[in-house]
């Protein structure tokens, strides 16, 4: 097992990253405070490890609540059958919630214990590649709006991360390489070394090898905690963790939450966000096919197939949190492994990028 430190002082929390996590009970026991436990899951992975997560706490008053599963149900009427189950049990302000599957569960249970009774504790048990290098870490929570992804939410900090990757074991082919999509985020943004690593074994990490698989959730999970710990609020350097996120939250939003996995959209968004940066100066046509053929070989796509229309497109991306008085800031890359933060571009050029990769 490999243990990291996500340091916000007194918000830090330990992330514990290995295999068979999910039988050592102190990982979670460790870090619940009262009596009440809440776990929130979902009905795909509910049957799967629900019973083996309620047999570690014995000891505890244990209840559930199992949501429906799909990015289309992150909603606030979903949050509120965490809210319900709450209330129903008469759990106080010491409970402790604890999400059990992907990033959608993890979203929409943070949400509901920074919310509850105005903040509870709650702890990550990530079950898919996504949630497990990206979701689970640095405690942003929320839901979607019909207009706009992730725009209800708060910063609640998880009290520890159980990274079991044996739950992969599990997980479909289609859901991994969407999960690969946030793996591949962290080479481009920041970190070249990790981006060659990746390049030289993508092969063997499609083949879900454990050993490289701890690998890089590790690395991942590194590169983001020392990102989140210089500024948790994203104020400002913890924007370029949305790398491809502008571009690939607009892709879910106009074609449906769910029609496009996050890591897919966010594929196709760093695709074009390589593609802006090349229009820029900042990328060479080499480097743009690099960034294309680790996506291809991740099986994750690289365009959205003429679904969406340009105006469409750009109306969306208009809705983003990182839209600052009405200018769309985005997160391009001076070269692989160094991204910035900008909103100086033309607008004819960023017109021309999405015209690329849409209708007219």
């Amino acid at each position: 097992m490999k243990t990291l430190e996500l340091d916000l002082g007194s918000n830090s929390y330990p992330i514990y990253i290995g295999q068979a996590l999910l039988e050592q009970a102190e990982l979670l026991t460790n870090h619940i405070a009262g009596k009440q436990v809440m776990i929130v899951t979902n009905t795909t992975v509910a049957p799967l490890y629900l019973a083996k997560v309620k047999s570690l706490l014995a000891a505890f008053n244990v209840a559930e609540v199992i949501l429906p599963d799909g990015e289309q149900y992150k909603t606030l009427d979903t949050v509120n059958l965490i809210f319900d189950a709450l209330l129903e049990n008469r759990f106080d302000r010491s409970c402790t919630l604890i999400a059990l599957g992907g990033g959608v569960v993890g979203d929409m249970t943070g949400f509901a214990a920074a919310s509850y009774q105005r903040g509870v504790n709650f702890i990550q048990i990530p079950t898919t590649l996504l949630s497990q290098v990206d979701s689970s870490v640095g405690g942003k929570t929320g839901v979607n709006h019909p207009l706009g992804k992730n725009m209800i939410g708060a910063f609640h900090q998880p009290k520890c991360v159980v990274i079991d990757v044996d739950t992969l074991d599990t997980l479909d082919d289609r859901q991994y390489s969407a999960g690969m999509a946030e793996v591949i985020k962290y080479g481009l943004l920041g970190n070249a070394s990790f981006l060659e690593f990746l390049q030289a074994n993508i092969s063997t990490l499609m083949s879900r090898d454990k050993g490289l698989i701890i690998q890089a959730v590790y690395q991942s999970c590194t590169d983001k905690a020392e990102i989140v710990a210089q500024d948790e609020l994203e104020s400002g350097k913890r924007a370029l963790l949305n790398l491809g996120h502008t571009f690939g939250h607009a892709i879910e939003n106009t074609l449906g939450y769910g029609v496009f996995l996050h890591g897919e959209a966010i594929s196709v968004g760093m695709l074009m966000a390589a593609e802006m940066s090349k229009l820029l100066g900042d990328l060479s046509e080499d480097s743009v096919t690099e960034v294309k053929e680790l996506l291809e070989k991740s099986s994750l796509p690289v365009s959205v197939n003429g679904k969406i229309s340009a105006l469409e497109f750009l109306s969306a991306m208009s809705v983003d949190k990182k839209v600052i008085d009405g200018n769309i800031r985005l997160i391009l890359m001076k070269k692989l492994g160094e991204s910035y933060i900008t909103d100086t571009y033309q607008k004819e050029q960023l017109e021309q990028v999405i015209g690329n990769f849409c209708q007219a």
